[in-house]
């Protein structure tokens, strides 16, 4: 009789690290890593897009975009792609010197099977309002669509404003 509680024991035992290694094993990520390559052409689009954006130069930094841009701001909504390319238009008449800046070590970047990749990151941004620096530090997440050999924006997230 004690042989068959040590066996019904030893059973049970099993069969809860089996369900457990399964939960376990069920969790892992599935998705593709990230390859340098893919890491440094989004870094090196990053580096182009905010060099036009610091520059106020409008056409280059707008031909980083699709045309179906859609643009999510936790303080604004959705903006369209004119929408968007009215409002950039305009700050960049300003003299309030706005630049930005990516913190360094915040950028991550994920692929998308068939179609480009995800840029996630962290962004400061200075400008001069009323004789005095203002700095701002924001988070975002886009989406870059790759047709052809071309990078281009097709989603932003903007948030934590």
């Amino acid at each position: 009789m004690k042989q068959d509680g040590y066996k019904i024991h030893l059973f049970l035992y099993l069969i809860v690290a089996l369900v457990y290694f399964n939960a376990a094993t069920a969790q892992e990520k599935k998705v593709a890593p990230t390859s340098a390559a893919l890491y440094k052409e989004i870094e090196q689009m990053d580096a182009i897009m905010f060099e036009a954006f610091n520059n106020k130069d409008l056409e280059k930094f707008k031909s980083l975009f699709t045309e179906d841009l859609e643009w999510f701001q936790d303080n604004g909504g959705l903006l369209s792609y004119e929408t968007v390319f009215t409002n950039f238009s305009t700050m960049f008449k300003n003299e309030n010197k706005l630049t930005r800046k990516l913190i360094k070590g915040t950028l991550e970047v994920h692929p998308i099977k068939d179609y480009g990749a995800i840029e996630i990151g962290v962004h400061e941004f200075r400008h001069v309002e009323n004789g005095i620096e203002e700095i701002g530090t924001f988070k975002f997440l886009m989406i870059w669509k790759k047709q052809d050999t071309q990078w281009k924006i097709a989603r932003v997230i903007s948030y934590d404003h």
